[in-house]
């Protein structure tokens, strides 16, 4: 269930690159000191993005998914720390939802190997049941 609730938030964050680049820009811009985000660049990161968010969405990989999916959230949660000293401001009380879904991605990384209801966790356990 955590993986999936983290995993519906990417997929949005990542369809908004390609929906809405402008979007995109404007937040790497206010966030990332990215000024130079053009449409173009947009869609490669959102491609990027959709990849690992796939990969993290069905357990593939999960040392390496998994570990991307919590450095990027990890980026997006401090990069907002302006936000947390005015929370009363709209809409900064919305970036403290930020803070548990990164322990949730702390938490999955930290419990990776225990997810059997994954592409990794299948194979593990078919390969545990053929050698024995």
């Amino acid at each position: 269930m955590l993986r999936l609730g983290v995993g519906i938030v990417f997929v949005m964050w990542t369809v908004d690159k390609f929906i809405n680049p402008e979007h995109a820009a404007a937040v790497f811009a206010k966030f990332y000191n990215v000024q130079s985000l053009t449409t173009g660049l947009a869609y490669v990161v959102g491609g990027v993005q959709m990849l690992v968010v796939l990969a993290f969405l069905t357990g593939t990989l999960r040392t390496y998914s998994y570990a991307v999916i919590l450095i990027l959230h990890a980026i997006s949660t401090f990069s907002s720390y302006k936000q947390y000293f005015d929370p009363w401001t709209y809409p900064h009380l919305l970036f403290f939802a930020a803070i548990p879904m990164l322990a949730a991605c702390v938490t999955l990384w930290l419990l990776r190997d225990y997810d059997l209801f994954s592409v990794d966790g299948q194979r593990r356990k078919s390969h545990e049941a053929i050698v024995g």
